[in-house]
């Protein structure tokens, strides 16, 4: 019966180890990948991950329902970006418009919300159905109001409208295209 020699048990030994803590470093390394990066320090202090926030305003009121997938807080700026975000907006009679978007962006209070790639724009149930669909939209929750510098389309029973510049009153559904303006009558 042979036995390898010490040295050669040493060897396998130093070999294994070395292995063990290249391996150890390289899942270490991929393990803190998996955040997103955000201005700054470069990390966010928090992330959430198939989420519903419901934020309140100054008075504690429903200010808008958050849901999505993720989320994640830039500790600097105190801003939360989200991805595939749909935010549900409370209108005077406790019914929601419902936007949502590719990304989205919440500001440090709470106050402006802003959503890129894809906006879907939903009026509340059970009255007349307005949707409108932008690549850019920032919402204002405490004031009703919604802008937007890109084109925008407007769909309700009867009509088609697109234009260039979006300023709406979601409480009244008032909304004023600013340029470019199209409109399309669609017999129902």
């Amino acid at each position: 019966m042979n036995f390898p020699s010490v040295s050669g048990r040493v060897g396998a030994t130093l070999l294994l180890l070395v292995a063990a803590l290249v391996s150890g470093w390289a899942l270490w390394r991929q393990s803190g990948s998996d955040l997103p990066v955000v201005a700054g320090n470069g990390r966010p202090d928090y992330v959430l991950h198939d989420f519903e926030l419901v934020a309140l305003d100054d008075q504690g009121q429903e200010s808008f329902t958050l849901r999505a997938p993720s989320m994640l807080r830039n500790p600097d700026e105190r801003s939360m970006r989200m991805a595939t975000p749909v935010f549900l907006l409370p209108d005077r009679h406790d019914r929601y418009w419902r936007v949502s978007s590719r990304d989205g962006w919440i500001s440090p209070d709470g106050d402006e919300l802003r959503l890129v790639g894809d906006v879907q724009v939903t009026s509340p149930p059970g009255e007349r159905k307005v949707g409108m669909n932008t690549e850019q939209l920032n919402v204002y929750p405490d004031r009703d109001l919604a802008t937007s510098a890109a084109l925008v389309t407007i769909t309700q029973p009867g009509s088609i409208l697109r234009g260039r510049g979006l300023e709406t009153d979601l409480a009244s559904k008032r909304y004023v295209l600013k340029s470019q303006v199209h409109t399309r009558y669609v017999p129902q």
